[in-house]
């Protein structure tokens, strides 16, 4: 039996999402050493990937389960109950058998959370801290991204894919309480795309953005603070 499990976890001690060989510390070796602990022997299918540091709150995987795992409920009450604290089980539904997390994927949805004030201890793993921003600057400039268009220059060199092209679908930007939130949602990132495009959100006017989208001119981008970006959503 196929079923898809959404997930939210605190990355800020792992080394990522996916399973490594080198190293347990990883949020899916850790679904996995649990899985394995109550015989279910299924690699997980993941709906994303997010690199160290950064979180989720709505991440999926797929898996195929025992019939005798037919509890959906008990099911996640019983990996709650086995995993660290900081990976939590938010639902686990039936689903077709030809179900792929990743290729049936419709749109992946990133949020990026910043506070304009200097860090403090208890915020510091989940929000990036920047003292001087302009927000209404950002509010505009965060919709030049909205398209398709080849995202190479916003892209951590090293790595392997078929294609740089993306579509970006919505973007905006809000203020909640003492956070301004930065919306992504597209039909795939390349790694490091939205911390490169917060970086130049931060850092490039309107017209060095065009540029760098359009490989008119390449501007030298910092990328974003990991600990500010969430996975919020995969929808399907």
């Amino acid at each position: 039996m196929r079923v898809c499990i959404t997930i939210s976890y605190n990355g800020a001690l792992y080394l990522g999402s996916q399973t490594q060989t080198q190293t347990s510390n990883t949020i899916f070796n850790q679904i996995q050493n649990v899985l394995k602990e109550i015989n279910i022997d299924s690699n997980p299918q993941t709906g994303g990937r997010t690199d160290k540091g950064v979180h989720a709150t709505g991440q999926t995987f797929h898996i195929d389960i025992p019939e005798y795992w037919h509890n959906l409920k008990k099911l996640k009450e019983t990996l709650n109950k086995m995993l660290p604290k900081s990976i939590y089980i938010k639902k686990i539904i039936k689903v077709q058998n030809d179900f792929h997390a990743r290729y049936g994927a419709k749109s992946r949805v990133y949020r990026y959370i910043i506070k304009k004030s200097k860090s403090n201890p208890f915020e510091n793993d989940l929000v990036s801290f920047y003292e001087n921003i302009n927000f209404e600057i950002i509010q505009k400039n965060i919709k030049l991204f909205e398209g398709e268009f080849n995202f190479i220059n916003f892209m951590k060199t090293g790595s392997e894919v078929n294609s740089t092209i993306r579509e970006i679908y919505k973007t905006y930007a809000y203020k909640h309480k003492d956070f301004f939130v930065l919306y992504f949602e597209a039909n795939g990132f390349l790694r490091s795309q939205i911390r490169l495009m917060v970086g130049a959100l931060l850092s490039l006017d309107d017209t060095q953005i065009k540029e760098q989208l359009l490989s008119k001119k390449i501007h030298k981008i910092k990328p974003a603070k990991a600990n500010g970006l969430y996975l919020a959503k995969i929808k399907y």
